[in-house]
């Protein structure tokens, strides 16, 4: 019997209303490459994983235009969640039910190729998963609604999620086919935890930011200058 390989699900239909700009976020440039080639590109340089696939929505123009490395396969399937376009690419990765998946922002473009090997080393051999995160640091507040703080609440055990995460693909399905998750859901990590399971947390790095606002975009590009990867 074949060991379980290692499979990356990028979800990238979304529009980024957020950002502000007249295209996808996904396709704004950092440097010379979009967030999507530079996401795309780190996940395919990670030896284990056999294959990427890009989830685009399907009137997607411009996905087809970039470079990828041969690894890269796009999948114009995207849905109206991002639960719902993760899903439809579970269908699209030809992956057996005890393959690992992992899911990442296509947003997040700082990921670094040590932070994926460290997330397969700490959970290949786990019996449930588990993500990238990083523990809060700040102090918290909870708003009232109308712009003042209701109270401080307690950062001991709070962490911040990020991706990759990590799950075996059959228990990811389940967890995305349960009632109200494609709607609901907005991580993978949530949608599993839904359905009884605790998926572990793997320290991260704080550089690997979801790229949100045209603010995240600066910090992006200073983070990858710092590293001399700022073609």
């Amino acid at each position: 019997m074949s060991l379980p390989r290692c499979f990356a699900l990028v979800p990238a239909a979304g529009t980024g209303a957020r950002m502000g700009a007249n295209l996808p976020k996904q396709y704004l440039l950092l440097g010379h490459c979009t967030l999507l080639e530079r996401t795309a590109a780190v996940l395919a340089a990670v030896a284990r994983i056999a294959r990427v696939v890009v989830v685009t929505a399907p009137d997607d123009r411009y996905a087809a235009t970039l470079r990828y490395d041969p690894k890269v396969q796009l999948a114009p399937v995207g849905g109206a969640t991002r639960a719902a376009s993760v899903r439809a690419g579970l269908d699209a990765l030809g992956a057996e039910s005890d393959d690992w998946v992992l899911v990442h922002d296509a947003a997040r473009a700082c990921l670094t190729v040590s932070e994926v090997d460290r997330l397969i080393d700490a959970l290949e051999h786990d019996a449930v998963g588990g993500l990238l995160a990083c523990p809060v640091a700040d102090t918290l507040k909870q708003s009232d609604g109308a712009g003042r703080v209701r109270q401080t609440v307690p950062r001991d055990g709070m962490w911040r999620a990020a991706t990759p995460q990590m799950f075996r693909l059959e228990l990811l399905r389940r967890a995305l086919d349960a009632p109200g998750a494609l709607q609901e859901a907005t991580d993978e990590s949530g949608a599993v935890e839904a359905i009884g399971y605790a998926p572990r947390l793997v320290a991260g790095l704080a550089g690997n930011l979801k790229i949100t606002t045209p603010d995240d975009l600066a910090l992006a590009a200073a983070i990858l200058a710092a590293r001399g990867e700022l073609e």
